[in-house]
């Protein structure tokens, strides 16, 4: 049973891996139907809360969301076998380009070029999708959505320091923290006035 998991987790990577173009973002609400609606292996709100956890982690979002959701299943041998799934295809892909087409075949071949302007409208849709999907599952509304408005143009501005993702992820971190303790405290402070 544990091995027909691993089978499982392997072949869902790797076919997210295999038909997913334009990096982790497009690939997040495929990964979110795989996983979440048809396998159930983890849920809508945990999904989201490793998504935030492989968004922090350094590396490549695709392969960092599948390593979290391998760990989370079946710890490191579930994270090496989703990390893998995830990786062979475009490893094999990248193989077999190197070995058969030049840079000049890809760039004069009408076909190839062909296919990457017909996928790139098609990756757009994936990106935005997985963004739209994950705003209503985080429970953004009128009053909140202001934050990713603004992280998203701040880092947009290029400027020094302010434009690093990096100092958004902490600044997200103490909010989360803040917000945590005040409601840790309001609670407290409402059992206590319940006593009296």
């Amino acid at each position: 049973m544990m091995n027909n998991l691993y089978i499982s987790l392997f072949l869902a990577f790797f076919k997210i891996g295999a038909f997913t173009f334009g990096g982790g973002w497009a690939m997040i609400s495929i990964i979110e139907r795989e996983i979440v609606e048809k396998h159930k292996w983890i849920s809508k709100a945990d999904f989201l809360d490793l998504l935030a956890v492989a968004q922090a982690m350094p590396g490549i979002l695709a392969v960092n969301i599948s390593v979290v959701i391998g760990d989370n299943l079946r710890g490191l041998r579930g994270s090496i076998v989703s990390a893998l799934g995830t990786i062979l295809p475009s490893f094999v892909m990248i193989l077999c380009i190197a070995i058969f087409l030049t840079p000049d075949d890809i760039k004069n071949n009408e076909l190839i070029s062909s296919i990457f302007k017909g996928i790139r409208p098609a990756v757009v849709a994936l990106i935005v999708a997985p963004v739209l999907t994950t705003a209503r599952a985080a429970k953004i509304n009128w009053k909140t959505v202001w934050i990713p408005i603004v992280t998203a143009l701040l880092i947009y501005s290029k400027l020094p320091f302010i434009s690093n993702p990096i100092t958004f992820i902490i600044l997200g971190a103490l909010g989360g923290y803040i917000y945590y303790i005040k409601r840790v405290n309001g609670a407290i402070h409402a059992g206590k006035e319940v006593e009296k």
